[in-house]
């Protein structure tokens, strides 16, 4: 039976872009949709295949639960409260709570959701400029951006938040990290050896870099030279760029959007084209990257570790 067409007026986006938003990819959503009748999606005067924004939250929903474990015969179809009872028990408590507010500190998560929530970028930047004031930058990554990037994710996923309120925030968090990047002095050449010279990307289908920029922040302030080439580029131009910059470190992060067997494959593919001299670093989302050794590949899991990381490369290069 043909999918019902779609009225102009709805909102709804097309199969790619719900593979980029929920990470469920295309070919699985045609699989689902064969096999459980859901998704179902409407048709545009084209034809083409358009998915409602309820059922695009739905696919969040249980892509972070088939990340969780379950299987998709359990929970593919399921309406959105089933799906969050589900999920609820699956989501570690430590993982959705701010870190208690201290005195006199800087606006915790909470009033920041809230910024987002109300519409209001000026206040939402205000605050963000606040908190990076009080804390320090590193403080600010690690303790505000990152749990708040978190929490963000977790409002779409609930139907809390819009896509644009999503996008709002990475604007605004986008801006005030650049300007204090930007703000940040190289150290002289007299206090030892400077570096490593690290090139930031993300892979094709990664199309988030919002990660990166955090990375980008915090290895600015270990004296790092930041070469960031954006997302999604291919594995050849990776291997180029970093040659041509005269990379030290390639880092890559990695959301969970793609399965961990294309992960791995990927950079095992990238640490076989790029010399033994130069460093792979990677970190992020993906659960795969640290479920075992990956031989010539450095998994940085957390933020905290960066500076040892750094520290360590500057001993083994004090010679060179």
């Amino acid at each position: 039976m043909p999918a019902p067409a779609m009225p102009p007026e709805s909102a709804a986006l097309s199969i790619a872009a719900v593979e980029r938003e929920t990470g469920v990819a295309k070919d699985t959503l045609r699989v689902w949709e064969k096999r459980y009748g859901f998704p179902a999606p409407l048709r545009d005067a084209a034809g083409d295949r358009m998915y409602p924004m309820a059922q695009v939250l739905q696919l969040k929903l249980i892509r972070r639960l088939l990340d969780a474990g379950m299987r998709p015969g359990k929970v593919v179809g399921l309406d959105n409260d089933a799906l969050q009872a589900l999920l609820d028990p699956a989501t570690p408590e430590s993982a959705t709570q701010p870190t208690p507010p201290q005195a006199g500190d800087a606006p915790q998560v909470p009033a920041l959701l809230d910024a987002i929530a109300a519409h209001d970028p000026q206040a939402l930047r205000h605050a963000l400029l606040q908190a990076q004031w009080r804390r320090g930058l590193a403080h600010f990554v690690t303790e505000v951006v990152a749990p708040l990037t978190t929490a963000v994710g977790d409002a779409w996923a609930q139907g809390r938040f819009e896509i644009f309120e999503e996008h709002l925030y990475t604007e605004v968090i986008t801006g005030v990290l650049r300007s204090a990047i930007a703000t940040l002095a190289m150290p002289p050449a007299s206090q030892g050896v400077l570096g490593p010279r690290v090139l930031l990307t993300t892979v094709q289908r990664e199309p988030h870099g919002l990660g990166l920029l955090m990375l980008e922040a915090l290895l600015a302030l270990e004296g790092c030279t930041c070469i960031s080439l954006g997302t999604q580029t291919p594995l050849g131009d990776i291997v180029q760029a970093a040659q041509a910059h005269r990379a030290d470190v390639v880092a890559l992060s990695f959301t969970n959007l793609q399965s961990g067997p294309v992960v791995l494959t990927q950079l095992h593919e990238l640490r076989r084209q790029l010399p033994p001299e130069r460093a792979l670093w990677v970190g992020g989302a993906c659960s795969a990257l640290y479920q075992k050794p990956l031989p010539g590949i450095t998994a940085v899991q957390g933020l905290s570790q960066l500076a040892p990381w750094v520290a360590q490369w500057r001993y083994d290069n004090a010679a060179r």
